[in-house]
C-alpha cells in the first residue's frame, strides 16, 4: 500500500528568515576525516538543497533496515533538489578504517556523499547519540526534523516533500510507495523478536555462561555449559576476549547462543585483511537447511571475508527458541555482537 503523501501539517522546527544563517552544526562538515563519493562538502554548498544528514556506521542492522529508504528517497528526489549526506560514524575499531568504510559501501550500493566522521567531530557537533539517527536539513541551512532508529518513514518522506516544496520543486510525483528491503536490509519480525542485542567484548557483554568467567586481555581456553539458558551466550576453545570483540586463536572453537527470533546477524571481521576464515553453523545440533541466512549454505558452510555484519539465520516458518552454534574451521576472527531480527 503507497503511503500517503499528501502535505499535511507536521511538526517541523520554524522556517528561519530568508538569509538566515545555516545551523552551526553543518559547519562540523568541514571536520570530516574523509569523504566518499564526493568532493569535501561544506554548509555553504549544501545551501539551496534539502539535505537528509544519516547518521550510519556499516556492521549496524538497525541502519541496514534503513537504507532501503534512503537509497529509494536520493533515486526520487535528487533531481528535486534533495542531497543525501551520510555520516559514517564509527562504533566497532575495523569501522574507523577509511577502506573498510569505502568498500561496505560499495558492498551496499551507498553511492550518495558519504563524510567519513573517524573522530566524531560532526556526531559532537549535532549532540547525536544514535546509530541510525536521520537529520532533515531545509533549503535554508535549518535542521527542521530528526528522528531515531528505525521506523516513521513515511513521515520521513512527508517531511522531505514538504520542504521541497517550500524550496520550489514541483512535478514529485505519487512518492516511493512501498519500499521493501532484502537479505539483511529486510525488515524485522517484531512480533517474534525476543533476543536482544548482545556484545562479545567484555566492555559491553552480559548473559555470558562459559564455565569461567570472561578474563580480560588473556589467551584462555573456555568450556562450555551442556544447556544454555535462553539468550544467553559461551566460548568453547581457544579464545582472547578484549574490550570490544572476542579474538579467536585455534582452529575449532565455538560460539554458542540460544536465541528466539527469526533471523540472527554476527558482526564478524578476520584478524589478518584479505584472509578468508572459514566456519559452520548448525541449529539445534543439525544443519540449518532451509533456516540458513545468506551468508550460509543449507548445510551451514560460510566464510568470513571482510568486517561485516553476516546474517546466519533466517527462518522462514514457525520462530521458536533454538541454540545456534558457529564453529570456526581457521584462526584468526573477530567476533563483535550478535544482532536479530
Amino acid at each position: 500500500m503507497e503511503p500517503s503523501l499528501h502535505l499535511e501539517d507536521e511538526d517541523l522546527g520554524a522556517q528561519a528568515p530568508p538569509g538566515a544563517p545555516p545551523d552551526p552544526a553543518l559547519a562540523a562538515l568541514a571536520d570530516a576525516t574523509a569523504w566518499l563519493n564526493s568532493p569535501p562538502l561544506t554548509a555553504s554548498d549544501l545551501r539551496g538543497h534539502v539535505v537528509l544528514v544519516d547518521f550510519w556506521t556499516f556492521t549496524c542492522i538497525n541502519w541496514l533496515r534503513t537504507l532501503p529508504y534512503l537509497r529509494a528517497w536520493s533515486e526520487t528526489y535528487t533531481r528535486h533538489g534533495l542531497l543525501v549526506v551520510g555520516v559514517h560514524t564509527p562504533e566497532f575499531d575495523v569501522e574507523r578504517d577509511v577502506d573498510n568504510v569505502a568498500q561496505a559501501a560499495r558492498a551496499l550500493g551507498v553511492d550518495y556523499p558519504i563524510a567519513v566522521d573517524t573522530d566524531y567531530a560532526i556526531w559532537q557537533a549535532f549532540g547525536n547519540h544514535y546509530w541510525p539517527a536521520l537529520y532533515v536539513v531545509d533549503a535554508q541551512g535549518q535542521i527542521r526534523h530528526h528522528h531515531f532508529g528505525e521506523g516513521d518513514d513515511e513521515r520521513s518522506e512527508r517531511i522531505v516533500r514538504r520542504l521541497l516544496t517550500e524550496a520550489g520543486a514541483t512535478g514529485m510525483g505519487p512518492g516511493t510507495g512501498t519500499v521493501e528491503g532484502r537479505g539483511v536490509e529486510a525488515a524485522a519480525d517484531w512480533a517474534q523478536l525476543r533476543s536482544p542485542e548482545t556484545y562479545l567484548g567484555y566492555e559491553r557483554a552480559e548473559n555470558f555462561a562459559s564455565s569461567d568467567e570472561a578474563r580480560p586481555d588473556v589467551r584462555h581456553v573456555y568450556a562450555a555449559p551442556e544447556r544454555l539458558r535462553v539468550n544467553h551466550w559461551a566460548l568453547s576453545g581457544d579464545w582472547t576476549v578484549r574490550g570490544q570483540a572476542a579474538v579467536l586463536n585455534e582452529a575449532q572453537a565455538r560460539i554458542i547462543f540460544r536465541f528466539h527470533a527469526r533471523d540472527l546477524h554476527l558482526v564478524l571481521a578476520p584478524v589478518v585483511r584479505g584472509k578468508s576464515v572459514r566456519f559452520r553453523v548448525s541449529l539445534d545440533g543439525r544443519p540449518p537447511g532451509d533456516a540458513h541466512g545468506i551468508d550460509v549454505d543449507q548445510g551451514g558452510a560460510g566464510s568470513v571475508t571482510a568486517p561485516r555484519l553476516y546474517q546466519l539465520v533466517r527462518q522462514s516458518g514457525a520462530v521458536t527458541e533454538r541454540v545456534f552454534e558457529i564453529t570456526f574451521l581457521d584462526p584468526g576472527v573477530r567476533a563483535y555482537v550478535f544482532t536479530f531480527g
